[in-house]
């Protein structure tokens, strides 16, 4: 017999909401950011994030269910519970992570060499994983995993 309680993890619903969230909060600091710092036109800093966005959110629900899974398994705890370095962590990581999915387009869309395109990308890592801590953070305040209530009496069998 097991006596390894449950932990909840976020409904498909939830990824996807936190998902698009993250991707499109990203994309209204980014994009303006990314124009701005290498004077490109706003076409092409929307096309090249917007891109860039789209590789991550097929990533981002596969690395945060992951994440969630091996911190409910190692630490007994649902995401909305984490607190400061385990949030850097899951950050960092998801961040760290999104650079293979990413180096490959920057080089081709951006027109960047690998170097250019690491310094970038790595950039946009330290941009992104600040972002990811606060988005995770606030979006954990404010759609909290539910639990099952522990006062909900359990409802009286009936005899067979």
């Amino acid at each position: 017999m097991s006596t390894e309680r449950s932990i909840p993890l976020r409904s498909m619903r939830e990824r996807v909401i936190q998902t698009l969230s993250y991707e499109l909060g990203a994309l209204l600091i980014a994009a303006p950011l990314y124009q701005w710092l290498f004077s490109v036109s706003a076409g092409e800093s929307l096309q090249l994030l917007v891109t860039l966005s789209v590789a991550v959110m097929l990533w981002s629900p596969v690395h945060n269910t992951v994440f969630d899974w091996l911190d409910a398994r190692w630490f007994g705890r649902v995401a909305s519970d984490r607190h400061g370095v385990s949030r850097w962590v899951h950050a960092f990581s998801h961040e760290l992570s999104t650079l293979f999915a990413t180096l490959p387009l920057i080089v081709w869309m951006g027109g960047y060499s690998w170097f250019d395109a690491l310094l970038l990308d790595l950039g946009l890592t330290l941009f992104y994983t600040a972002y990811a801590w606060v988005f995770h953070w606030c979006f954990d305040r404010l759609r909290p995993v539910r639990t099952p209530s522990t006062t909900t009496a359990p409802s009286p069998r009936s005899p067979s």
